[in-house]
């Protein structure tokens, strides 16, 4: 199975695609949000986002519907590969990230949220929130917003996940890697970079 980043940017991002996952294995392609500039191309199997209610999702709808399938917050399952959507904290409507699971291996793809995603823990890999980068970024009313890069490295790191990459960079986090700077735990989002789940792991015997 491959994941390619098409895109690690946050909305209006100055420098990168829409934060965007092209999911691939055996025949099939599912999308995770993207949009815009962010284009998984042809042949497409599914289309699935994390808020339906999202800025992008008029673009979304209408470059699906030219794929002839619906972008939607739903599951996809195919061939031992099943995606499905699980609830995040990050706004005053519903909003969901993805797991992905294969032969026991786990990928997140949560690029927004307000508080770390509990289910996440253990994650072989993850694909996370960066649009604040030294502090939160909280949106008007209290009704939520973007958790920071330190604060999702040090829970990401604390929750065993074992790769977490950031892949919804905002104009802070631009800035910090501008002045050469790296999260305490992961790594930033390379767009067009290709990522694989490890292995399995191998319990020890018990002896």
């Amino acid at each position: 199975m491959r994941l390619v980043l098409l895109g690690v940017g946050a909305m209006n991002s100055p420098r990168f695609h829409p934060a965007g996952l092209l999911v691939a294995w055996r025949g099939h392609r599912v999308m995770l949000d993207g949009g815009g500039t962010a284009d998984p191309g042809a042949p497409l199997d599914a289309w699935l986002v994390c808020d339906e209610d999202a800025e992008l999702m008029p673009v979304i709808r209408r470059r699906a519907g030219g794929l002839a399938v619906a972008a939607a917050v739903r599951s996809y399952d195919g061939d031992g590969v099943r995606l499905w959507p699980l609830a995040v904290r990050h706004t005053s409507h519903p909003t969901v990230g993805y797991l992905i699971e294969v032969t026991g291996r786990r990928a997140v793809w949560a690029p927004e949220y307000w508080m770390f995603p509990d289910w996440a823990a253990q994650a072989d890999l993850m694909f996370a929130d960066a649009a604040g980068w030294d502090r939160p970024i909280r949106f008007a009313g209290g009704v939520g917003g973007h958790a920071c890069v330190g604060d999702s490295a040090e829970a990401a790191r604390h929750a065993g996940v074992r790769r977490l990459v950031f892949a919804h960079i905002g104009r802070p986090s631009i800035r910090a890697i501008d002045r050469g700077e790296c999260p305490s735990f992961g790594e930033w989002g390379r767009e067009g970079a290709t990522y694989r789940l490890p292995a399995r792991r191998v319990r020890p015997c018990a002896g």
